[in-house]
């Protein structure tokens, strides 16, 4: 009979168990985890280029990340819509410039608020649960067992996750669009009597085809950054129930500061040119 292979090193101190798979154990631990959020970001471009997705596992996850999310990002749109068209219409009625209140929604609203609210709901909802799922199953050892059974974490886990979350996240970006041009063409007509047609039109009017490839592509960076960060927090947890706690709460805040970094970024690369 052949000699069993020997047990893996899955202690306490094991990188596997750890998530610190290239980095020092001196490193901070935010540092170790976004250089592994790096790192596995490169692995799930890799493994798509190859054409390796668990395409049973991504309808599972697309139903989690838009579905389940859709109300509240319409919710949170709506209303905050109605209050953007409120704090500028008042403004705007100072000015006398009242009809161009619908130009001011499209370019604030639609072209920033709307993908940055839409992945902050996604954020709280989706990579918070991603990180929790993935770091109890890390401090559970079933991460280990995937690799005992030679099933790669990556493929089975993380690049379902990240694919569902990239094709959703500018689908609902544009149900928030919707739901907050509606919010706002509503409170301007009880508010201040602005015809539909006529908030609609000025928005029409700054809106361009490019601007809405460009608030899509936004929504396409975002997802990105939802999914691997919840992803590679999870992947890196240790320490029983409390660590999973943490690796879920730290998640959702790393997530929202690289989403407004990207944001600003994406910004200054789409709309930082002055229009010649």
């Amino acid at each position: 009979m052949a000699p069993l292979s020997p047990k893996p090193n899955i202690s306490p101190q094991s990188p596997h168990r750890s998530g610190q798979y290239p980095f020092k154990q001196s490193a901070p631990k935010g540092l170790r985890r976004l250089g592994i959020a790096g790192l596995l970001g490169g692995q799930v471009l890799l493994r798509l280029l190859k054409g390796k997705l668990q395409r049973r596992n991504l309808m599972e996850h697309l139903i989690k990340v838009g579905p389940n999310a859709i109300g509240a990002v319409l919710l949170i749109n709506g209303f905050a819509g109605m209050i953007f068209t409120v704090q500028t219409a008042r403004e705007m009625s100072r000015l006398g410039a009242l009809d161009a209140v619908g130009g001011a929604f499209a370019m604030a609203f639609c072209r920033e608020l709307a993908p940055v609210l839409t992945a902050g709901v996604v954020a709280g909802q989706v990579g918070a649960a991603f990180a929790a799922e993935l770091g109890a199953m890390r401090v559970t050892e079933q991460i280990d067992a995937l690799l005992m059974m030679r099933t790669d974490p990556v493929d089975y886990l993380v690049v379902p996750r990240v694919v569902a979350t990239c094709v959703m996240l500018p689908i609902l970006t544009l149900f928030a669009i919707a739901a907050g041009m509606l919010g706002g063409t509503a409170i301007a007509y009880q508010a201040y009597g602005q015809l539909p047609g006529t908030f609609l039109g000025a928005a029409n009017s700054f809106l361009t085809l490019d601007d809405l490839f460009a608030v899509l592509l936004k929504a396409l960076v975002f997802g990105l950054i939802v999914s691997v960060v919840g992803c590679s927090w999870g992947l890196t947890t240790w320490g029983g129930a409390k660590g999973v706690g943490e690796s879920a709460t730290s998640a959702v805040v790393m997530i929202w500061i690289g989403v407004f970094m990207a944001d600003f970024v994406l910004s200054l690369w789409l709309f930082g040119t002055l229009p010649t």
